[in-house]
């Protein structure tokens, strides 16, 4: 009877979790939604303003006026340092998606030190921080916490933006890469690595269209140097966007693959709960009619 009470108490625990893992992936469909919407509503934006980027450099570069006043497009003067940033989710139960990303970042990390270069990490996340901390403790020089626990707004990626321009103004580092989650599908996302200081910004001279009809104003100069600052905030908040739809759809799957197995192992526990149910009757039986035949 102790063996029933154990499988009995077994299977109502088992009964709770799939309880909690159900609701937490209704929530997460529920965010997903909403996620996705807001990145598939910033993704045209992201291009067009990277497209107009592209544009005003070229008329730029064919007048020959493309040099360091734009140090976010033209680089500035190379050093061996890198900056990798990585966003990350701040919660757990999303499957191996923060797994994955920190895989990218190690593999990327090892791969610069290789070559020389210095690497420095910024980690948008608690689950990468947690995660590379032990073996890059050194490298990371700072990180930013619980900007996915809720909505993400513009201005959480103005602020990376201006810090990282000032760590860029600053000659903290050279190049600045980002590694972050892009959102495909509620089961499929992909780690993708970036450069985003200096922009790569594809500008070809010699198809620059010199009789544009817009007309810029004060001059395509101070209007570049305007919009790149802009540019990559409006990337930064993209990337965030990405990474925060990518961690709700892999959190969604993963609940419900862990309710389908939470409904397995009932099944099976409740198959030998009855088993042996029925065999301790049967067992109770044969004593009774054993000492019946006694008599």
């Amino acid at each position: 009877m102790a063996n029933l009470k154990t499988l009995k108490t077994r299977i109502k625990s088992v009964k709770s979790t799939q309880k909690m893992t159900k609701a937490m992936k209704m929530v997460a469909a529920s965010r997903l939604k909403k996620a996705k919407q807001a990145v598939e509503a910033s993704r045209p934006y992201a291009e067009k303003i990277q497209d107009m980027i592209e544009s005003l450099a070229s008329n730029i570069a064919v007048r020959g006026n493309l040099s360091e006043k734009f140090p976010l497009l033209t680089g500035k003067e190379k050093n061996h340092t890198h900056l990798v940033i990585v966003f990350s989710s701040d919660r757990g139960l999303c499957g191996g998606l923060n797994s994955a990303t920190v895989k990218m970042t190690k593999l990327r990390v090892n791969q610069l030190i290789a070559e020389g270069r210095e690497v420095k990490i910024y980690c948008v996340g608690r689950k990468a921080y947690e995660q590379l901390k032990s073996a890059y403790g050194d490298k990371i020089i700072d990180h930013s916490f619980g900007v996915f626990k809720g909505l993400i707004d513009f201005k959480t990626a103005q602020d990376l933006a201006e810090k990282f321009i000032e760590l860029y103004n600053q000659g903290v580092f050279y190049i600045g890469e980002v590694i972050y989650s892009k959102f495909k599908s509620a089961i499929a996302q992909e780690q993708i690595n970036k450069q985003i200081i200096p922009a790569q910004i594809k500008f070809d001279a010699a198809q620059a269209n010199l009789e544009s009809p817009l007309s810029y104003e004060p001059s395509e100069e101070e209007v570049l140097t305007e919009l790149l600052p802009k540019n990559l905030a409006m990337q930064i908040y993209n990337e965030l966007l990405e990474n925060s739809a990518s961690e709700q759809g892999a959190r969604m799957a993963a609940m419900e693959a862990a309710s389908t197995n939470a409904g397995k192992m009932i099944k099976g526990l409740t198959l030998v709960y009855n088993r042996t149910r029925q065999a301790n009757i049967t067992k109770e039986l044969i004593d009774i009619i054993s000492g019946a035949n006694t008599i």
